[in-house]
């Protein structure tokens, strides 16, 4: 059985994110989505709890995806789950750079491959930290999120 891991903050989840997961769930046997507190970047909007409630929402339509929320790691998660890879979506030129540091220093540490799976078009220009912006200030952002997140952004901008 082939297991991918897919990490990421997740805060919010969106299309892009989506499709990566949904490709690679065509992909792999088992794909694992992993919501993960990322220290590098601000205090995130949503909880880890609320995070994987929404990821439960957004990919329940997917019976080979399971979501689990961590504060780890990377390639000890792959470890933990048996995953045989890490996939990561990239919008632009401009992601790859980090993410090919990140994924020579998880081959480095664990020996685990990294895949990149290139997002479409229409998904490269959405990125969370904009999702957040707009939405904040009252803008629609339901084109560009799953149901569930689209409703949890409004209720947490709505106070």
């Amino acid at each position: 059985m082939t297991v991918a891991l897919i990490p990421g903050s997740f805060d919010p989840f969106h299309n892009g994110h989506l499709e990566v997961v949904e490709r690679a769930g065509r992909l792999f046997d088992d794909v694992v989505v992993a919501t993960l507190r990322n220290p590098q970047k601000a205090e995130p909007l949503f909880s880890l709890v609320e995070r994987e409630e929404m990821l439960k929402e957004a990919l329940a339509h997917l019976p080979n995806v399971r979501i689990v929320s961590v504060a780890k790691l990377v390639v000890d998660v792959a470890h933990d789950v048996g995953a045989s890879a890490i996939v990561k979506g990239l919008r632009a030129v401009s992601d790859f750079e980090n993410e090919l540091q990140m994924a020579q220093m998880n081959r480095q540490l664990s020996g685990i491959e990294t895949l990149f799976i290139p997002t479409t078009s229409t998904s490269a220009f959405v990125a969370s930290r904009l999702l957040r912006e707009v939405a904040r200030y009252g803008g629609d952002v339901s084109a560009f999120v799953p149901k569930a997140v689209a409703l949890r952004l409004q209720e947490k901008f709505s106070r």
